[in-house]
């Protein structure tokens, strides 16, 4: 899709406005997503425990450890990534309360195995245990909810909690002691926000996959398709996965964030390639931007097969190689001109820097003052309302240039009509006339007649010429080709075509002007015409300094020994332009094939521009010659 410079223009403050908003909106959403901090925790005497032999103790022979083998730590504890037990331990104040019980909240639920025990002051035998965690089934967790939630029981005096951590991802512990009336106010708010969150990211999603239905524009489908990961990803982080989606299977469970985490980068690739004209700057990087998507698609069926905590690793190395490179090539692009490519960086900006920022919060890496999760909710709403509203954009402007281009067509069109109608009426007078003098008109109708059919072979002719160089022009060429390869099939003859492109045009017009450049255009056509022996051979411009040659009945070596016949004289024939003396080169594609099919002309045109380009790759004033069928 092509994107109005002007039009887009005035979207800028329009744009600027609504990433102020939503993120002030979003950010306000954080507030409410985040408990109240400011009231004293309910535990002291935090501590952990990482020994080799982890796995050897119990929640009888943990109490037996000696208090200095314990490491102090603050909550929120994160650890990084580690495979191996940890044990961890504090004092909860007394929980005796007329209003309600009390609860012991895990805010993390990603933890794959967590068991809790609770002493009182003076046991060394738990009076009462827990086992939670993704690797229980959603169903045997003590209180139903999406994060690992435990019920502390009543008691006057102080007691003491051990709780044992084994994941294959982020040891990580946002520890809070609730009022059960507490939890219950901060859960419904948090809910809320939350069920507003997802269900504008579903209704994005459910919106832009129609859109691909009404409108064939697979842009839609790719930006569909990213919504819905994300939103997938964002909710198996929040534990609504596990707790509404899958809760029975605990592998997907260990598996659903780099499934989700890998197709949300996918989408956001193909879609990426859709909204902007990499390949019309770079091919090489259009191609690794085709590769980030394969290689994430890859990654999914890899993330089913291999552990987990390699895989994790490996996608965080490949996100942070993917934010380096999308948020450069979006700069890119903008310093190129490319308007809409300025808001797809700042959209793009907000996701990728809060998505790589938690990654590296959740591995320990950087420490971040509020929770990785709710960062990612802030960078993906932003960047996801952004994103549309340039999807929108760039869709409005292209239904504007297509309507624009029909309303165009409709006028050519009246004005042709109005033209036969005129037409008419002089055939009409004509013949008015001839009723009352058919003898006396005879001669001079005939004349008449045969006058403007001269000027209609004239004016004919004038539309297949190019006016600066005398070659046959584009349209005449696209009408030619198309009558040679009918030809061609019908007769089972070869059809040879040459594209040639004068090297380093652009230069001589710097350095000399258009005028120079007109003149080199006539001199070029002039050396190519001497060339040209046969009455079915056809020399066109098809382009600024680009030519066609169309070689009818002729093989490959013909069509090539003409093509370099064409290089050398140009070569060896500099223009003089005013005093100076100006050289010439070319570079020339050249294909060869028997048309099988009204298509197949066509795609010998396009071979053998593809070989033109292999030409300039080459080193320019080349020419490659190949047959058809060697693509095939």
């Amino acid at each position: 899709m092509q994107t109005n410079l002007k039009a887009m223009r005035k979207y800028d403050a329009g744009l600027i406005l609504i990433t102020l908003v939503a993120v002030v909106a979003f950010v306000s959403v954080l507030f409410s997503l985040s408990p109240n901090t400011s009231a004293t925790p309910r535990f002291s005497q935090l501590t952990y425990l990482y020994v080799d032999n982890g796995n050897a103790l119990d929640f009888t022979t943990i109490t037996q450890t000696p208090l200095t083998d314990w490491t102090p730590i603050s909550s929120p504890i994160n650890l990084g990534m580690n495979t191996n037990v940890h044990w961890f331990s504090m004092v909860i104040a007394p929980t005796q309360s007329n209003e309600s019980r009390f609860l012991l909240h895990i805010d993390y639920p990603l933890l794959d195995s967590l068991d809790v025990a609770i002493y009182s002051q003076i046991g060394s035998t738990p009076i009462a245990t827990y086992s939670g965690g993704d690797g229980l089934h959603f169903d045997n967790r003590p209180v139903s909810h999406v994060k690992p939630l435990f019920p502390l029981p009543v008691s006057a005096q102080s007691q003491r909690v051990i709780i044992r951590v084994q994941t294959s991802g982020s040891v990580r512990l946002p520890i809070r002691i609730w009022e059960e009336t507490e939890f219950i106010a901060y859960t419904s708010s948090r809910n809320l926000a939350l069920g507003i969150f997802f269900g504008i990211l579903v209704a994005m999603g459910v919106s832009n996959a129609f859109l691909t239905v009404t409108t064939s524009n697979v842009s839609f489908l790719y930006y569909s398709g990213y919504v819905m990961s994300l939103a997938l990803i964002l909710a198996t982080l929040h534990g609504y996965g596990f707790s509404y989606m899958w809760p029975g299977s605990t592998w997907f469970q260990g598996k659903a964030i780099l499934v989700f985490a890998n197709a949300t980068i996918m989408f956001a690739a193909m879609f990426t390639r859709s909204l902007l004209p990499i390949r019309a700057h770079s091919v090489k990087l259009d191609k690794i931007t085709q590769a980030i998507s394969w290689v994430c698609g890859l990654s999914i069926i890899l993330g089913l097969i291999l552990p987990y905590s390699f895989m994790i690793k490996a996608f965080l190395l490949l996100l942070s190689l993917i934010v380096i490179f999308t948020l450069g090539l979006g700069i890119w692009l903008t310093l190129k001109g490319v308007v809409v490519a300025r808001y797809f960086t700042i959209a793009w900006g907000f996701l990728l820097i809060s998505g790589l920022s938690a990654s590296l919060d959740n591995v320990n890496i950087i420490q971040l003052p509020i929770s990785s999760n709710n960062l990612l909710i802030i960078g993906g709403a932003v960047e996801t309302l952004i994103l549309a509203l340039i999807l929108a954009i760039n869709y409005s402007h292209s239904r504007d240039d297509l309507i624009e281009a029909q309303q165009f067509a409709l006028e050519q069109e009246k004005q042709a009509n109005t033209a036969k109608e005129n037409l008419l009426e002089v055939q009409k007078r004509y013949q008015d006339d001839l009723e009352y003098k058919v003898q006396e008109r005879t001669l001079e109708l005939e004349i008449t007649l045969r006058e403007l059919s001269e000027v209609n072979q004239e004016l004919e002719r004038l539309n297949a010429i190019d006016p600066l160089t005398g070659a046959h022009n584009r349209r005449h060429f696209d009408k030619r080709l198309r009558s040679e390869g009918r030809r061609s099939r019908r007769e089972q003859t070869p059809l040879s075509l040459i594209i040639v492109d004068v090297d380093h045009f652009k230069q001589i017009n710097d350095k000399h002007g258009h005028d120079g450049g007109d003149a080199c255009l006539i001199h070029v056509t002039n050396v190519f015409q001497k060339h040209i022996h046969r009455p079915t051979d056809d020399l066109c411009r098809i382009g600024g300094e680009e030519f066609a040659i169309i070689l009818p009945n002729t093989d490959l070596e013909g069509a090539f020994h003409v093509a370099e016949n064409m290089r050398d004289s140009l070569e060896s024939t500099p223009l003089d332009y005013e005093g100076e003396t100006i050289k010439l080169t070319a570079s020339a594609g050249v294909s060869t094939t028997i048309i099988i099919d009204e298509e197949h002309a066509q795609n010998l045109f396009k071979f053998a521009d593809e070989c033109l380009y292999e030409a300039k790759a080459a080193g320019r004033n080349t020419v490659i010659h190949k047959h058809l069928q060697e693509k095939l």
